[in-house]
Parts: structure tokens; C-alpha cells; sequence
């Protein structure tokens, strides 16, 4: 698609119970008119965003990566991890009153196959060692229902 950039693209071999898959995850597309607000908003952090980035970066939350303020069609979200395709949403008071767009804008990257947490601006400040639990936990989840695989990193001769 003509002047939009790729949020990711990824072509692997994989070698699962000794036979050799190819997986392919769709690319999804941001516009590219979001990066500059997504950089603002990067450096106008809210607390809560503070707080929670200071245990997603690094790849501190169970080895992902995960970015913040994160461009994903014509949407940003708080936090992405591109592996687990998994956005996280802090609710505060960018978000009042824009209950219907959140569900707008959560339904249509839904549609692309994005999974989402949501958590309120208020827990986060006050109690953020059960939101980071809560987080590990549906990783947890993601990785018992994710087979094992064996990336290969280069596409097999026959």
C-alpha cells in the first residue's frame, strides 16, 4: 500500500516436531503522518505510562520487546509487542468520555489480529505489581497455547 509504512513483516522457517514450517505474519500497516504525535507523545509521557514502560523496556517483561506509543494503522497504541501481537492500553483521562472510539479503535486492530490488555490509569499508580503480574500472567497463557519452535535463519535447500 502506497504511502503508508510497515509496522512489521516477518517470513520464517521454523523446525517444529522435526518438520519444517514456513509462518508468515501479515503485514499491518501505520500511517506514516502518526510518527511525528507518536514521538510526542512519547516525550509527554503520563506517570502511569512512566511506571509501566520502567518494567516493558529492555526486554525486562519475560525477554519481548515491547514499544511504546506505537503506530498501528491509524492508531497508536500505549505499548506493542510485536511477537506476541499483543497491545496494552493504560485507561486515564485521555481516555474519558471516548469509551465508543476506544471501542472502535480496539475492534478494528482486533480485526487485525492484535490481542489487548487493558488497565485503569489509577492501578497502574497505585498498585503496579498486580498490573505486571497481570501481564506476565497472559503471557504465560499465550506461551502454553504458542508450540515450542527451533527458528531456522535461513530458508531450507531440498
Amino acid at each position: 500500500m502506497r504511502g503508508q509504512g510497515c509496522v512489521f513483516v516477518t517470513d520464517y522457517w521454523v523446525l517444529l516436531d522435526n518438520k519444517i514450517f514456513n509462518y508468515f505474519r501479515m503485514k499491518i500497516y501505520y500511517n506514516p503522518k502518526l510518527k511525528a504525535l507518536a514521538r510526542n507523545l512519547r516525550n509527554n509521557s503520563t506517570l502511569s505510562e512512566v511506571l509501566l514502560w520502567e518494567h516493558l523496556k529492555g526486554k525486562r517483561m519475560k525477554g519481548y520487546d515491547f514499544h511504546r506509543q506505537k503506530p498501528i494503522d491509524n492508531y497508536i497504541v500505549d505499548f506493542f509487542c510485536n511477537k506476541l501481537n499483543l497491545a496494552i492500553e493504560i485507561d486515564g483521562d485521555s481516555h474519558d468520555y471516548k469509551f465508543e472510539e476506544d471501542q472502535k479503535r480496539q475492534k478494528r486492530l482486533e480485526s487485525l489480529g492484535i490481542k489487548f490488555l487493558r488497565f485503569d490509569d489509577i492501578i497502574v499508580k497505585k498498585d503496579i505489581n498486580s498490573v505486571i503480574l497481570g501481564i506476565e500472567e497472559w503471557i504465560e497463557e499465550y506461551e502454553k497455547h504458542t508450540p515450542a519452535c527451533t527458528h531456522i535463519t535461513r530458508t531450507p535447500s531440498y
